[in-house]
């Protein structure tokens, strides 16, 4: 190796991660361990061969040494490899150099044990580990078990018998791997680590390195164009790539049978061309166990869940709004139950699935679909075809003209996951939007319960039934409505709103926002974005029951539901009490309390905090009697995020407000009013001298208000009028 060449490498990689927008992510790095170590990746691109040296280096520090096809080394190209650590695989002295370099831990190793790229990703075949290539199949190399084995053996060898006959050690046995000292031999194991690499997202595409190397090469070949579209894609466009270690496996552990410690037993006759059979079949049970630990550990994204649902469905017309209910509730509720790794944007909140793709991640899976011919798409209908999904494609074609059925591929072997998805497809829609109802329902009563006990307080903590969900159910599934309480509230506040509103037939839910209903130190640490997410998940469980639904909701609850009406066709919204003003002098002082706090907890002055101001609340029985300050500037966060989105509504609307109220300036309302974009847009004042008007004296005549508008919207045309649907689950 020349090390100022592998340095000039490593320097030119971290150049070029620097200049690219890849994101390399290394996970689970303590499983890597000090001794003789052979790392064996899957290899799917040609970056693997660069990136991995790079990075193994900067964690064992130590060169990191790699197989590579013989076909690479040839002319300049060949000559730099060699330079950098790269050894051909049809090198004689292969296997007599791998051997000596981990029985002294010079260096370390990385094997593909596969023997190839393998671009389709398609390494199943009947139950079995198999590679295709050229229309060839064969099993994965046993190779990197093979050397691990004899290395140990070796290892083992030498060890023992240097206490009975140093000179033997010295004379016959050390010049076979060209050792001169004893000393030198490492006295820790043999590792094999099984290593996962998976880029998302996986997309083929014409740019500038592919530009460029057409201008600069006549007759470019078609593989070297096909993986400059497809990497140069990967460095260019801002793919992660995740880097996953599995547990070592150790090389002695295979040793332990009477047939090799027979073999280790005739120093005599040992060379080291010696047959070893007796490795031979240890080897297999250590290639099949790092083969499945590798594959095991595939990061799984988007792309994956979205591939693998129209691989599995049972028909070929398939429903957009059922396959996003498929891919949400696949990923809400059993991925983190399952034996497989994520990607971080699996681990975050799904609800975009369902409302507007706010990250791109169906739309862009839907765009690679379409331009490679996998689905047509028809109005609101999928229309997949299988050969698409089944034929074998060219191999060094295939990451451009199916990229969909390489996505599919790849979490083949994850058995659990392909059982869900299996079983998941088989469902009817009704049947999807009853669990998906359930879940939602049953997600939202066990946050509530984690947090209530997470953060009691005794004496200030209300009783469980003011911060839990409440739902009434009604007489028709026609329509829903969902509601929510405001700010430093419960649940408890909209209850008799809620219970006139069911009286008069209509099924209602009122979430438990964040931070509420359990005590100031919850509410402290939330944001308006996690309110925002409770009032998305209100949606969604009601719109999965009801054909129509109406949002709305009380003061803060109120600015949600108008926030929610921007982004979300729903068929009505009302606000009572909302705040786009407030009326105390200690909001206006909240922006600067919240810099403040934060500063001295970054230098740790905690006495130095101003986190809560005293509340004196209409209802104690249900407010908090500690604001949080915090919890005020997330309030006018939430208010500045909605004010410039209110054109943004359209459907009938209603705003509800008293003259008087203490908290909230009539004149907010009155501009949230004239901001929206309804024109079918009602606004009733009550001359209250309080702020909750929706409980207390005379808070029927609000109740009415609100339950007016709500019959009027659902004697109007519905949106969802012509879409079919069960009758048996849409039954009165």
């Amino acid at each position: 190796m020349n090390r100022f060449a592998y340095r000039t490498t490593g320097l030119a990689i971290q150049t070029l991660s620097n200049l690219s927008k890849a994101k390399v992510h290394l996970h689970d790095t303590k499983n890597i361990p000090s001794g003789a170590k052979i790392f064996v990746v899957n290899h799917f691109t040609r970056l693997e061969t660069f990136i991995l040296p790079y990075y193994l280096h900067k964690l064992v520090k130590q060169p990191m040494w790699s197989l590579a096809s013989p076909e690479l080394f040839v002319g300049a190209l060949g000559r730099y490899l060699e330079s950098v650590g790269a050894v051909s695989t049809a090198n004689p002295h292969r296997d007599r150099l791998i051997i000596k370099n981990l029985l002294t831990n010079e260096t370390g190793w990385i094997i593909f044990p596969e023997g190839l790229m393998v671009k389709s990703k398609k390494i199943i075949e009947k139950g079995r580990y198999m590679i295709s290539y050229a229309g060839a199949k064969r099993p994965p190399h046993t190779g990197a078990a093979y050397l691990a084995l004899r290395t140990e053996f070796y290892r083992r060898l030498l060890l023992q018998v240097h206490q009975r006959d140093p000179s033997f050690v010295r004379e016959k046995l050390l010049p076979k791997f060209n050792i001169s000292d004893p000393e030198s031999i490492c006295r820790e194991g043999t590792y094999i680590v099984p290593v996962n690499v998976t880029y998302y997202p996986l997309r083929a595409r014409m740019n500038i390195l592919n530009k460029l190397a057409k201008r600069i090469v006549d007759d470019l070949p078609e593989r070297v164009t096909e993986e400059l579209m497809t990497e140069g894609s990967m460095i260019l466009s801002g793919v992660d790539i995740d880097i996953r270690f599995g547990k070592p496996i150790e090389a002695a552990l295979y040793l332990q049978t009477q047939a090799i410690r027979k073999d280790i037993q005739g120093v005599e006759s040992m060379g080291y061309e010696y047959p070893l059979s007796s490795i031979r079949n240890a080897a297999l049970k250590v290639t099949q166990r790092y083969m499945a630990t590798i594959y095991g550990m595939t990061t799984v994204n988007h792309d994956h869940i979205f591939a693998s649902l129209l691989k599995h469905s049972l028909r070929n017309s398939i429903n957009t709004d059922t396959l996003l209910r498929k891919a949400y509730l696949i990923i809400a509720q059993g991925l983190s139950d399952l034996p497989i790794h994520l990607h971080n944007s699996l681990a975050k909140n799904q609800n975009h699935l369902l409302i507007g793709d706010d990250f791109g991640k169906w739309f862009d899976f839907l765009s690679v679909a379409q331009e490679t011919g996998v689905i047509k798409k028809k109005n609101s209908l999928l229309i997949r075809i299988r050969e698409k999904l089944s034929t074998i494609f060219d191999f060094h074609r295939v990451r451009i003209d199916n990229p969909v059925a390489v996505m599919a591929n790849e979490v083949e072997p994850l058995k659990a996951l392909q059982k869900k998805i299996s079983c998941l497809s088989l469902l009817p829609d009704f049947w999807l939007r009853l669990k998906l109802y359930r879940f939602i329902r049953w997600k939202h009563e066990r946050a509530f319960e984690e947090d209530y006990h997470r953060f009691f307080i005794l004496g200030e903590t209300k009783a469980k039934n003011i911060g839990r969900p409440i739902f009434f159910r009604g007489r028709s599934k026609a329509l829903g409505i969902v509601l929510s309480h405001g700010y430093m509230a419960a649940p408890e506040e909209v209850r008799s709103l809620a219970k006139y509103l069911a009286g008069k037939g209509f099924f209602v839910y009122a979430p438990r926002l964040k931070g509420h209903g359990t005590s100031p130190e919850d509410l402290a640490i939330r944001s308006y974005k996690d309110w925002i997410r409770d009032m998305e998940e209100g949606y969604l469980m009601m719109s999965n029951l009801c054909r129509r639904v109406i949002v709305g909701g009380f003061s803060t609850g109120a600015a949600l539901a108008l926030e929610l009406a921007t982004r979300i066709d729903v068929d009505g919204v009302f606000a009572i009490s909302t705040p786009l003003r407030l009326q105390y002098l200690r909001s206006r002082l909240a922006p600067v309390l919240d810099t403040w706090n934060r500063m001295m907890g970054k230098i740790r002055i905690e006495n130095g905090k101003m986190e809560f101001v005293e509340n004196k609340p209409e209802n104690p029985h249900i407010n908090y009697l500690r604001n949080p300050i915090s919890g005020v500037r997330e309030l006018e966060r939430l208010m500045d995020h909605l004010e410039p989105k209110l054109k943004k509504i359209t459907m009938p609307a209603l705003v509800v407000q008293s003259q008087q109220d203490p908290v909230v300036h009539p004149k907010g309302s009155e501009r949230i009013f004239n901001h929206l974009g309804s024109e079918d847009k009602q606004y009733v004042l009550f001359n209250f001298n309080r702020h909750g008007i929706i409980q207390g004296k005379d808070s029927k005549r609000v109740h009415r208000a609100v339950e007016e508008f709500i019959s009027y919207v659902a004697c109007l045309p519905g949106k969802y009028a012509n879409k079919t649907t069960s009758r048996r689950y849409f039954k009165k």
